[in-house]
């Protein structure tokens, strides 16, 4: 290929970075409202009433603690502690059961000294019907019969089916034989 013949696709390259097609991805708000940077991150981030809600955040620092509060969704205060994940607090609440459908926000204030009194906040949505939980279940296999309108005149009898296939086979072969007659030239 000649220089000339590239020149549409640098072209086409150096236009795309221009308009950040090819920047990198920035944090933005993800599921549970958490921003990847410190915020908080509500798993999940969609639930029915009666679900256990996991929530952790890196904005209190290594080692720090947080209090949760969700009262919004009407499950009260909860405790952030380290977790096993560097710089990581983690806490859990349950959603109560009496939960109405909607979106409620989350909200932990850090403890201590170096990140005291820092608040983020996340989103939970409630709904009434989960899509992870019809996930989770184990499709059921149809009972009895489907009605295609397909087959089964004589019913799902194996006897019955079979003397319809038998029916069938002598009037085939009834037929075969009266147009065999009739090509040889006899009458009937």
């Amino acid at each position: 290929m000649t220089r000339k013949g590239r020149r549409p696709l640098t072209t086409a390259v150096l236009t795309a970075a221009a308009a950040g097609l090819f920047a990198a991805p920035a944090y933005a708000a993800g599921p549970g409202g958490g921003t990847g940077a410190g915020g908080l991150e509500v798993y999940p981030a969609t639930v029915t009433p009666g679900t256990t809600v996991t929530v952790n955040t890196t904005a209190c620092g290594s080692g720090g603690t947080a209090t949760g509060d969700a009262s919004a969704v009407g499950a009260g205060t909860f405790t952030l502690a380290p977790s096993t994940h560097e710089e990581d607090a983690i806490g859990q609440f349950k959603v109560p059961p009496s939960a109405q459908p909607g979106t409620y926000e989350i909200v932990a204030k850090c403890a201590g000294s170096g990140a005291g009194g820092k608040q983020v906040a996340g989103d939970l949505m409630v709904t009434v019907t989960s899509t992870a939980s019809a996930r989770e279940q184990s499709p059921v296999p149809p009972k009895g019969h489907v009605k295609t309108g397909v087959g089964g005149a004589l019913g799902p009898d194996p006897v019955q089916t079979a003397a319809g296939v038998a029916a069938l086979a002598v009037a085939a072969a009834g037929g075969t034989w009266l147009l065999h007659r009739r090509a040889r030239g006899d009458r009937i």
